[in-house]
Formats: C-alpha cells, sequence, structure tokens
C-alpha cells in the first residue's frame, strides 16, 4: 500500500466531514485519521450558539468509555492486582455478593449474563429518561441490583452498560480509590490527555460542547455508579494520543504490556464473524485486524476503530445524538476503511 500524504488524509477528513456539517446532521464535530507515520486532525463546527469547536472542546464518548475501563483491567492484571478470573464477590462489599459467580474477564466481553442496564435504573431514572438518566443511579444501588443478580445466560455475548459499569466499580475498589483517580493516575496521565476527565454526578463541564438531539441542546449526561460504562468527556487532540497509543503500545511504556493484552481476542459470539477483546469489538477482514468501538449519549456520538498491522485508524466525535441512520458512525468506518485497505 502506498503510504498517503498529510494532504492526502487532510482531504479525505475534509471529504468525509463536510457532508456531516452541510446536510445538518451534526452541529459541530472533531475528526482525525492515522496512517503510519502520517496523522491528521480535524475540528470544524459549533461547539454551542456562538462558539466554535477547538482543539480543546470536550465531547461525550458514551460507551467508548468502556475501552478505557477494559484497559484498566488489563493493566491492574498485569501489575497482579487483580486476575482476570477473579469472582466480583472477591472486590464487592460482603453483603453486595450475588449467589451466582461472574468474574471480571466476563464482565468485559458481555459474557456475565448480566441484562442492558441495571433493573433499578428505570426506577432511579426513569424521570430523567431523556435527560440525564445515570446521574441519580448511585453504588449502593448498584450494589443492591449485583447482590441480586441472575446471569442465567452466563457465557452468551449479551451487551451490557451494567456489566461495564460494575467492573469500573470493582476495579476502583480493588485499588481503593474511586474510578476518576484510578483511570487518571493509570491511563489518562501517561497519555497525556490532559483535556480528558470523568463526568461525576456535579461535574462542571466548562469546555464541553452543548449536545443536540434532532437539532435540540440537551442536557449534558453524568455519572455516579456507571462512570466506567460512559461518563468520559474528551477533546479531538487527546482521543488522537488515544488512537496513537492502541497503534503503537510500544510508545507508551507504562500501558505496552496492558495496550497489547487489551487487543487480544477474548471470546467469540456464535454466529457471525466478530469477537471480542477487552470490550473492543474484533474482525479479521482481508488479512487485517479490526478493532472498534462506538458511543453514544442523547447529544453525543463516537466512534473509534483501528488496525495494529496496518498502524492505521480513525476517529469522530460529535455533539449529535445517534440516530437510526448512524451518519456519524458510519462515517467513521468510511474513514478506517480508506485508511486501513
Amino acid at each position: 500500500m502506498t503510504a498517503a500524504t498529510g494532504t492526502d488524509l487532510a482531504d479525505l477528513l475534509a471529504g468525509q466531514t463536510a457532508a456531516l456539517l452541510a446536510e445538518r446532521q451534526v452541529p459541530g464535530l472533531a475528526a482525525a485519521v492515522v496512517q503510519g507515520s502520517e496523522q491528521e486532525l480535524l475540528t470544524a463546527g459549533w461547539a454551542a450558539a456562538g462558539r466554535l469547536v477547538g482543539p480543546g472542546t470536550t465531547f461525550a464518548l458514551g460507551s467508548l468509555t468502556k475501552t478505557f475501563t477494559g484497559l484498566l483491567l488489563a493493566d491492574m492484571a498485569e501489575r497482579g492486582e487483580v486476575r482476570y478470573h477473579d469472582s466480583i464477590s472477591v472486590h464487592l462489599p460482603g453483603y453486595a455478593a450475588p449467589a451466582t459467580t461472574v468474574t471480571l474477564l466476563e464482565l468485559a466481553t458481555h459474557t456475565s449474563g448480566l441484562p442492558r442496564v441495571p433493573p433499578s435504573l428505570y426506577r432511579r431514572g426513569a424521570r430523567h429518561w431523556l435527560s440525564n438518566p445515570y446521574r441519580r443511579y448511585r453504588p449502593q444501588d448498584l450494589y443492591h441490583d449485583t447482590a441480586r443478580l441472575h446471569s442465567r445466560r452466563r457465557g452468551q455475548v449479551r451487551y451490557s452498560t451494567f456489566g461495564v459499569g460494575l467492573l469500573g466499580q470493582l476495579l476502583a475498589n480493588a485499588a481503593r480509590t474511586d474510578y476518576a483517580t484510578l483511570l487518571t493516575e493509570r491511563v489518562l496521565r501517561p497519555l497525556g490527555m490532559r483535556d480528558t476527565l470523568v463526568a461525576g454526578p456535579h461535574e462542571l463541564l466548562p469546555g464541553a460542547a452543548t449536545g443536540y438531539h434532532h437539532g435540540r441542546a440537551v442536557e449534558h449526561w453524568t455519572f455516579d455508579a456507571l462512570v466506567g460504562a460512559g461518563a468520559i468527556y474528551t477533546s479531538g487532540p487527546d482521543l488522537l494520543r488515544y488512537l496513537q497509543a492502541q497503534l503503537r503500545p510500544e510508545s507508551v511504556p507504562e500501558l505496552t504490556a496492558a495496550l497489547m493484552a487489551s487487543q487480544q481476542e477474548r471470546a467469540r459470539p456464535e454466529h457471525g464473524a466478530n469477537q471480542l477483546a477487552l470490550v473492543w469489538n474484533r474482525r479479521e477482514t482481508d488479512g487485517r485486524t479490526l478493532l472498534w468501538h462506538t458511543g453514544g449519549t442523547r447529544g453525543f456520538t463516537a466512534y473509534l476503530g483501528f488496525s495494529p498491522e496496518a498502524q492505521a485508524g480513525a476517529l469522530v466525535l460529535a455533539n449529535a445524538g445517534p440516530t437510526l441512520p448512524q451518519p456519524v458512525v458510519r462515517a467513521g468506518r468510511r474513514l478506517l476503511k480508506a485508511v486501513v485497505f
């Protein structure tokens, strides 16, 4: 494959993102592509009324946050602080231990049998489902739901925000700190992600873009107990640093082993060609390994994908909530395909 020049990548980015902005599918965005030693970052559009998107503008990652929690698990396993096959009961208060056995690895591969969201979240967040549903879901609620869980579908791939949110809490428990502090010390600081933060229940987000849903401004989502499943806000340059670390783990000595471990195949659904690494979706296509994840809140959509063999990847952050046509995710996939193949 002929390596792209910076101009090629800039033109590719501009072409794929112009349609999103021109059709007003998204107010503003940050997007980047990497191919070999070349990379290009673009910010465009409106972060809020009267404010343009810039390098320091942050966007909600939604479920793309889960990949950071998978990386934390790999890091703590490499350090011997936890083991992949630890029962979750090892890292829970005694009163929260369930009767059924579930492991940390199962939480990170969506094979724990846990439902998509915790049962009591509906009760806690029903009144705020369209505004900020996770802010009032507390650690005691998480422990209450965990103590009563039944993993009847254990071993089957079943996407679970409950599971990865619980994993984030368990890792914080094992480290005797909170998730935001753990993530900052173990991941954000080594990667130089200075614009990135975990949106706690009362977090102020002065640098964040305003999120929009069908053209209307909506409230930022913030989190309490389930921070590890969706609470990260980050900028285009910071997420590009995360992408570069995935492509070149050796460039971050503190995380090299964990980054490589987080990308390995861990589970395979009964049907289809996709696999699961630690949270990452994984697939072998035309001799290339592709890893990717998406994220969405009511007002934001995020995409990141990469191929270690091709040393190529792409990301898109937008301040518009997911819609059925998925224009942001589709743009991200097109960018990934262009730089990988």
